[in-house]
């Protein structure tokens, strides 16, 4: 017992000083990307051709722009552009309240729209304690993945009194991930009768939110719309998988636990602004977070 208490002190504290302090990623996280139409050559739709689920628009042009909705972060598109037009930069902070706010376009510049907050009387029900129950519609297990890692000893999101329930008659909303398969349809609508009302609704991932690589066949939804027609969603999360630090802003931010625009990334001198990523994009994920100081 004496050895295992040792073991544990010498691992020191592992919970990441975000959103106190700065969160630390891999080299090759990919987060949110910047369009330069001025850079593209004439004609050239390289960066549409090779998108796996037509994430990218009108190349070219200032209307250009590109759906983090649909994006995969694969980063083929940025591979492919032969002049820089297009790149990711290292703004982990891509929760938006409205399926909208998820298109980056080349006319508004790069500015990141940061996720609202929930009006009062929602902020002072759920506020300061959050349940949700996590449906699983048919996904890869990724999304599933980042979320699982949400609550071990890093990232810890039951700190700020976010945890996931067993049960949706004990939740405050659902988290859905996956694409909406026809077998999970029925049980993702089951789920979210039975969760009583006021209650959350969030999208995680690019299959929850539009379908992701599956998107137009026969056997899913395209995701949480196509499952819940009508149904208001209060946040939607992207990425293939999102980081969970990335679903911990989003949540956070809904909330009215994390407010301001400074960005934070321990390790790479990005204070307050996004930098694109030097070098050439490594291969699609990222790797496990390294050790918050």
């Amino acid at each position: 017992m004496i050895e295992i208490l040792k073991a544990r002190l010498k691992l020191g504290k592992q919970t990441i000083a975000y959103p106190d302090g700065p969160a630390r990623f891999p080299e090759r996280f990919r987060g949110r990307p910047v369009l330069d139409p001025a850079l593209c050559e004439q004609g050239c739709i390289a960066c549409a051709d090779v998108c796996p689920t037509g994430a990218v628009r009108e190349p070219g042009l200032t209307s250009m722009a590109l759906d983090m909705g649909r994006c995969l972060f694969c980063a083929e598109c940025g591979e492919a552009c032969p002049s820089g037009a297009l790149s990711f930069t290292r703004d982990y902070r891509l929760a938006m309240r409205t399926r909208e706010e998820l298109l980056v376009v080349a006319a508004r510049g790069d500015e990141a729209k940061l996720a609202r907050t929930l009006d009062a009387r929602m902020r002072s029900l759920f506020g300061r304690s959050l349940k949700l129950r996590q449906v699983s519609a048919g996904g890869c297990n990724g999304c599933e993945a980042e979320l699982n890692a949400s609550g071990n000893i890093q990232f810890d999101l039951s700190r700020f009194g976010i945890q996931f329930v067993a049960s949706p008659r004990h939740a405050d909303g659902i988290v859905v991930t996956g694409p909406v398969t026809e077998n999970m349809l029925l049980a993702l609508q089951k789920t979210y009768q039975a969760t009583p009302a006021p209650k959350i609704v969030v999208a995680i991932g690019a299959c929850a939110i539009a379908g992701g690589p599956f998107a137009g066949t026969p056997v899913v939804n395209d995701g949480i719309e196509g499952a819940l027609p009508g149904v208001p969603v209060d946040l939607w999360i992207p990425g293939c998988p999102p980081h969970p630090i990335t679903i911990l802003d989003g949540l956070l931010r809904m909330l009215g636990r994390v407010a301001g625009d400074e960005l934070r990334l321990a390790g790479t001198g990005i204070v307050g602004e996004a930098e694109p990523l030097a070098g050439p994009i490594a291969p699609a994920g990222h790797d496990a977070p390294a050790k918050s100081a």
